[in-house]
């Protein structure tokens, strides 16, 4: 029996915006989730600063944190070497990213080298890239060589496995369609395999980005003269809490921010494939 004036195209129309609605609905309730717990930690915080459970010199309010902030982006003195760690951190995002997707779409054809490597990437962050900085600066100087070096090092293989893991799902069919089309290696990877494993590719970028950030930002704290993680450092070295902090908080936005629109450019592309 129909309900007058309606169709069975329209019941059909209706449970996908049915289904959208509810995940929209669910979206905002976990993103009001993640606030109400970030706003419950700075909360407990504010209240251990004020009432001396933590002292001044170990950690400021985070009240006073946001004021120092303000302050010292206002003042500009810290703009240099704001820019100059954040150029380098792209630079070893674009670079990890590039080479990762490269060489592991390369790889993917390679059954038998993958199987050797596959050990390898297994324990690599088991190595400690950070104990070859001194033989980097042998080889590169003291610029920011190294720094980018090394975030390249620790993002790159993340970026290759999360590739091959994407790769791996892609439907024989899709392969057959371009052997038919009679599309050579380079033209299957851009064309077909690439594009349908982009959700995966959004993946890699933030771990990409992620191990940028720790990439040159630690190594800054070692060795460098410049650079954000340098001034933190030095900082820390002189209690100088009204300008360590707002740095560590600088740097939280800015990693949090970037990886934030990388998300929620996954979750449109996810939306519009119809996985989410």
């Amino acid at each position: 029996m129909r309900v007058a004036g309606t169709t069975p195209g329209d019941h059909a129309n209706a449970a996908p915006k049915t289904a959208q609605r509810a995940r929209g609905t669910r979206a905002w309730a976990v993103t009001l989730y993640q606030v109400a717990v970030i706003m419950g930690f700075v909360v407990v915080l504010e209240v251990l600063c004020l009432t001396g459970v933590i002292d001044k010199i170990t950690m400021p309010p985070p009240h006073r944190i946001v004021v120092d902030f303000v302050k010292l982006l206002a003042s500009g003195k810290m703009w240099p070497e704001i820019g100059k760690s954040m150029a380098n951190v792209l630079l070893a995002f674009v670079l990890a990213y590039a080479l990762g997707i490269g060489i592991g779409t390369a790889l993917h054809g390679y059954r038998t080298l993958r199987d050797t490597l596959d050990p390898l990437f297994a324990t690599y962050y088991a190595i400690p890239v950070f104990a070859f900085y001194p033989l980097f600066i042998v080889m590169f100087g003291l610029g920011d060589g190294p720094q980018v070096l090394i975030g390249v090092l620790l993002g790159v293989v993340a970026v290759i496995v999360t590739t091959l893991n994407g790769l791996d799902r892609v439907p024989a069919v899709l392969r057959k369609t371009a052997a038919i089309a009679r599309l050579g290696p380079l033209q299957t990877a851009l064309r077909v395999t690439l594009p349908f494993c982009a959700p995966y590719l959004l993946t890699a970028a933030k771990l990409a980005l992620a191990y940028a950030f720790i990439g040159v930002i630690g190594s800054e704290f070692i060795m460098a003269r410049t650079g954000m993680g340098y001034e933190i450092g030095f900082a820390y070295t002189n209690f100088d809490n009204a300008t360590m902090y707002p740095l560590i908080l600088l740097i939280l936005l800015l990693s949090v921010g970037m990886n934030g629109l990388l998300t929620r450019w996954e979750k449109i592309l996810l939306a519009r494939r119809g996985m989410r």
